[in-house]
């Protein structure tokens, strides 16, 4: 049997808040998959987590991010200009954000709403928009869709998961082992909960696409916020 799957931890503070992040590595008999990969800057962070689980980051062949969301996609050009060999995939709804073709949808999303925000809101509004402003892309070397399937970590199938953004999807075990969920679910309160709502794009299809990963029923629900989630 091939390793199982392993679950980074990275760290921020913001003031005296910690946030953690949790990206996936996934193993296939040709690949080593990283799933997501932190905000800009945190090739370091990445660098030491990787090695810390016993993972060379030059044996990373493939970097799927779940969307374009900048704690998600962030490091990608920089992990991608020191390890030009990692393949980078995504969804092909997220690819033309991510790759800088369209304009990032949050940062649109917090442009529309930067007006509507009150007198003591918009500094924070407009810092907001500057992250996304001089978030760098990446290009998309390989776009995923809904049935891809993989042998990583004893085999897996790409899902849509739509409603945080348009093209966000996940990763489910053929078995139900596990399931990534990246921003399809969060943990709340021991419970998977949407994650965000108030950013969501679509926030009726991201309770769709939270309902439906629910019914899979998997063993274990690693969730980019909040990490491992067991029934």
């Amino acid at each position: 049997m091939g390793r199982s799957c392993e679950i980074l931890d990275l760290k921020y503070k913001f003031g005296d808040v910690e946030q953690h992040l949790f990206p996936v590595v996934l193993f296939g008999k040709d690949e080593v998959v990283l799933v997501d990969c932190g905000y800009p800057g945190s090739l370091g962070m990445l660098e030491e987590q990787l090695r810390l689980h016993d993972i060379q980051p030059d044996a990373l062949t493939r970097l799927v991010l779940t969307h374009q969301d900048d704690d998600h996609m962030g490091a990608a050009a920089e992990l991608k200009k020191m390890y030009p060999a990692i393949r980078i995939s995504a969804s092909p709804a997220e690819a033309p954000y991510i790759s800088g073709e369209l304009k990032n949808l949050r940062l649109q999303q917090g442009e529309a709403l930067q007006d509507q925000l009150p007198d003591d809101q918009k500094a924070f509004g407009e810092q907001f928009c500057d992250r996304f402003r001089r978030l760098r892309p990446v290009s998309v070397d390989e776009t995923l869709s809904a049935g891809d399937r993989f042998d990583w970590c004893g085999g897996c199938e790409i899902l849509e998961t739509p409603g945080h953004t348009p093209g966000h999807i996940s990763i489910r075990a053929l078995d139900n082992a596990y399931m990534i969920t990246g921003d399809a679910a969060v943990i709340e309160e021991n419970r998977l909960a949407l994650a965000n709502p108030e950013f969501c794009l679509d926030r009726r299809a991201a309770q769709s696409s939270l309902e439906r990963i629910v019914q899979f029923h998997c063993g274990q629900y690693i969730c980019y916020h909040g990490g491992i989630w067991k029934r």
